[in-house]
């Protein structure tokens, strides 16, 4: 893949940012967005921008067809059996929310959550609010120092009374990328449904979700090169068909009295409300771009730069870096001696350097590291390694700055 080709895609690369040329390693926080979608979006408002499902007319009949492409075409990418099986919804967020009040009404007290340590807290507080609710238990598969899963025994953590494993795919602060389908194979075997948040893989790696068997996906489209506000739930049809709605109103329903409503059909029931039409023709449009670079070499070229950038901040004195070897997904977890992530941000902002600081929406694992916050940087189709190289010499300038602010 020809990253630099790529870039030329994305208007947004092509500015200055405080004077310096924009070396953006901020795509876990969220993408960029290429032309295409761009145009995609503004095309769907000048010619077909109508309510769904609700009008005979051309326009309304135009925004319909537009939508319903859309979800074949993410049904297609992630290999649903069928686009029924495909939710939109606003992000991966909302997504995991749906599950945990729809599906977690049927949780009772004495019945078991199965989480992981490195959770997103989109992937946590939900199942904390669902255990609340129902008086179920949360548990958790225990970490190996390096950041992997330790998954020897999972036999043991998967009990008669775990009614769900939640779990992400790929941590957005270690860039692991867990062992999915042994644990769906694991939860399956005592007949536990699996929720997976995709929310750093899908739009990283090819993701199959027959392969995986998993029961549900949480993905956002943002984080793939599409407009915010647009994500999907993927479900396996016997499950969504077994849920209570989560949200309620407009097209969600099939017949409705002053008394009580039945609910519509898959996918509709759970979508609620006027969607976001234009949203979800930009994700078709990113899908396409995606589908055009191929998502194996994709996946391929962030391996290269996430070995590249390894192999760079090491050489670097003082930086601790968190995770585990390749394979892992594009992010890299660091500190610098002596400089919290927070001024180490402000220093690279004034290079033009975009990265991320903080906890990274996941708290409890950077406390089991042993630190308040780290600097993140992260990669996509467009990184360029030159742009690693501009990171570590903004390192070694905040090192000299803090430097001489200690000496004076």
């Amino acid at each position: 893949m020809d990253a630099r080709a790529v870039r030329r895609h994305f208007p947004i690369l092509n500015q200055e940012v405080n004077g310096r040329p924009l070396v953006y390693l901020d795509s876990a926080a969220t993408s960029q967005k290429p032309l295409a979608v761009i145009e995609a979006v503004d095309r769907y408002y000048r010619e077909q921008n109508a309510n769904v499902h609700r009008g005979l007319h051309t326009l309304s009949e135009r925004a319909t067809q537009a939508l319903e492409e859309a979800r074949a075409k993410v049904a297609r990418f992630i290999n649903a059996r069928e686009p029924a099986e495909i939710i939109f919804v606003r992000n991966a967020t909302e997504a995991i929310n749906l599950v945990a009040y729809s599906y977690g009404a049927r949780l009772r007290e004495g019945d078991e959550i199965l989480l992981t340590p490195m959770e997103h807290h989109s992937n946590l507080i939900p199942w904390q609010l669902a255990a609340r609710r129902s008086g179920a238990r949360l548990r958790y598969i225990p970490m190996n120092p390096d950041g992997t899963l330790d998954v020897t025994d999972l036999d043991r953590l998967i009990t008669p009374k775990t009614r769900l494993v939640a779990l992400t795919h790929v941590s957005n602060v270690l860039g692991t990328i867990n062992p999915v389908a042994e644990i769906v194979q694991a939860a399956h075997r005592e007949g536990v449904p699996v929720l997976v948040d995709g929310a750093q893989s899908v739009p990283h790696m090819p993701v199959d979700v027959q392969a995986l068997d998993c029961d549900f996906l949480a993905v956002s489209g943002h984080k793939m090169l599409a407009p915010m506000g647009i994500g999907f739930l993927y479900g396996k049809r016997e499950l969504l068909e077994g849920m209570e709605p989560f949200l309620a109103g407009g097209e969600m329903i099939a017949e409705v009295d002053l008394e009580r409503a039945t609910w519509a059909e898959l996918p509709h029931k759970f979508e609620a409300g006027t969607p976001d039409v234009a949203g979800a023709v930009g994700l078709a449009a990113a899908i396409d771009f995606l589908n055009d670079l191929g998502m194996e070499a994709v996946f391929q070229h962030e391996q290269e730069l996430v070995r590249y950038a390894l192999n760079v901040l090491r050489e670097v004195d003082g930086v601790t870096i968190y995770g585990p070897e390749p394979p892992r997904g594009g992010v890299i977890a660091f500190n610098v001696e002596g400089i919290h992530p927070h001024d180490l941000s402000t220093v690279l902002d004034q290079e033009g350097i975009a990265i991320r600081v903080g906890h990274h929406c996941a708290q409890p694992l950077t406390e089991a590291l042993g630190v308040p916050a780290t600097a993140r940087a992260s990669f996509y189709v467009y990184t360029l390694p030159e742009e690693i190289d501009a990171l570590a010499r903004g390192i070694e300038r905040a090192k000299e700055f803090f430097a001489h602010g200690i000496r004076r």
